[in-house]
């Protein structure tokens, strides 16, 4: 079974540092893992004001109603998906980032 390791904080840092573009070939694969193992329900963003603002919703797998919206919002897509991230890590590890 593929999990992740709670332990590689590189990882973690390499994220924050740098949420887009090409990654090392370790943090692509804990990215895939996140992206690929859900479970019941999932994060995601929805765009409320174009390249402006990002809210946090939820959407279940299988579930065909449209996501849920919280009130969530962030300014940059890079803090959202960075809140995402840790939202992913906690799940897939059981603990929470060890990085703010």
């Amino acid at each position: 079974m593929y999990a992740i390791n709670p332990d590689r904080l590189d990882l973690v840092e390499e994220f924050k540092a740098r949420p887009f573009g090409e990654h090392s070939p370790d943090l692509q694969y804990v990215l895939n893992l996140m992206r690929t193992k859900i479970t019941n329900a999932f994060p995601l963003l929805i765009m409320t004001r174009p390249y402006e603002q990002w809210t946090l919703a939820w959407k279940s797998v299988g579930d065909l109603e449209p996501a849920r919206r919280t009130n969530t919002t962030f300014d940059s897509i890079e803090a959202a998906e960075w809140h995402v991230f840790k939202l992913r890590w906690r799940e897939l590890t059981g603990s929470d980032c060890p990085v703010d």
